[in-house]
C-alpha cells in the first residue's frame, strides 16, 4: 500500500458513489499571534492498494513543528478487504478533521505512517502577521 497524495483542505468528504470530495486545499496559513490552533484541518490523505494490502493496518499521523517537535499524534486502524484479485489497486481514502497547534512561525510537517513505516508527508508554511504600529496619544485626545 502507499500514499498517492496527501494534503491539507478547508473541507473534504465522500458522497454517496465514493468519489472524494475536497475543498480549499492549502499548504501555507497565516495567524494573528502565536501560539494558535487552525480549527478544524482537513488531512486529506489518498491511499493506493490491492490484493496484497488485505488485513488489518495501523496507520499514525504525527504533526511536528519547525524545530522538529511532535505537537500531536495519532495511531488507527485500517482494515482492508474486499479487493480484487485481479492485480487492479483501489483506492482507500482517509479524511481526518484535526486541530492543528501552532506554536512558531516556519514550516510544519504531518508525518505519514503505514505499519511502522514512513509513507509520506505534508507541509504546512505558518506565517505570524507583523504588529501593527499603534502611535500613542495623549490622554483625553481626540483622534480623527
Amino acid at each position: 500500500m502507499h500514499v498517492s497524495f496527501a494534503l491539507f483542505a478547508d473541507a473534504a468528504n465522500l458522497s454517496q458513489e465514493g468519489k472524494l470530495n475536497i475543498l480549499g486545499v492549502f499548504d501555507a496559513v497565516q495567524v494573528g499571534q502565536l501560539p494558535a490552533i487552525h480549527p478544524r484541518a482537513h488531512l486529506v490523505v489518498r491511499l493506493k492498494g490491492g490484493a496484497p494490502d488485505i488485513g488489518v493496518h495501523t496507520v499514525s499521523l504525527r504533526w511536528e513543528n519547525p524545530s522538529g517537535i511532535d505537537l500531536w499524534s495519532s495511531d488507527g486502524e485500517l482494515d482492508v478487504e474486499g479487493v480484487p484479485t485481479s492485480g487492479a489497486e483501489m483506492d482507500f481514502p482517509l479524511i481526518a478533521a484535526i486541530d492543528l497547534p501552532l506554536d512558531e512561525p516556519g514550516g510544519y510537517t504531518m508525518r505519514i505512517a503505514l505499519d511502522g513505516e514512513p509513507r509520506g508527508a505534508v507541509g504546512l508554511l505558518v506565517r505570524a502577521a507583523p504588529p501593527q504600529f499603534v502611535a500613542p496619544t495623549p490622554s483625553g485626545a481626540m483622534v480623527s
